[in-house]
């Protein structure tokens, strides 16, 4: 036999060896991480996913909850005249007991539209989560109102959500009754 062909069957073993050894390397290590846990953990792990899947309610089930859902927004939005249009919701920072998510709404409340801008520090102890709103930034369109102009600028400092929302919808309702009053007398 040539030398050159026993080169390259000889390379050819080579390689298989090393793949051999390769795939040998990781079946010892899936096999080391499957033996972490003892029979009685994964038969636990399988009885509780038994149970979350049990738990999982048929697909009608679910429209009807979305149809409820759907009911009891449309009531909020003709109770309150607040109509959310946007929402955009991003992660800043993720920890084990800390979580900090940066959130955008945009909408409008009868004829009045704001922009909403801040951050949710969300923080978990052992029994509950807390959660602070920071860097509260708000966008009125509200022409040359001083009056709502500080009740802006006093809620951006203390970053109170609802003081706005529940101060906004009554001052956009009356708001929006004075316009109606003012156009019905021009």
């Amino acid at each position: 036999m040539d030398n050159s062909i026993c080169q390259v069957y000889e390379d050819e073993i080579q390689s298989l060896e090393e793949e051999i050894k390769l795939l040998t390397e990781k079946y010892e290590d899936s096999q080391q991480e499957s033996t972490f846990f003892s029979d009685e953990e994964i038969l636990m792990s399988i009885k509780s996913f038994q149970r979350e899947s049990e738990r999982h309610e048929s697909l009608s089930d679910l429209i009807a909850q979305l149809e409820s859902l759907e009911t009891d927004l449309s009531f909020l939005k003709k109770f309150t005249g607040i109509q959310f249009t946007s929402h955009f919701k991003k992660t800043v920072e993720k920890t084990t007991n800390r979580t900090v998510r940066k959130h955008r709404l945009s909408g409008n409340c009868y004829s009045l539209s704001f922009q909403l801008e801040f951050q949710l520090l969300e923080i978990q102890n052992k029994e509950n989560v807390s959660a602070v709103v920071t860097d509260l930034g708000i966008i009125m369109e509200s022409g040359e109102d001083s009056d709502m102009s500080k009740f802006v600028s006093s809620t951006e400092e203390h970053g109170n959500l609802l003081r706005f929302f529940r101060s906004l919808s009554s001052y956009a309702e009356w708001y929006e009754h004075r316009r109606c009053t003012f156009l019905h007398f021009k």
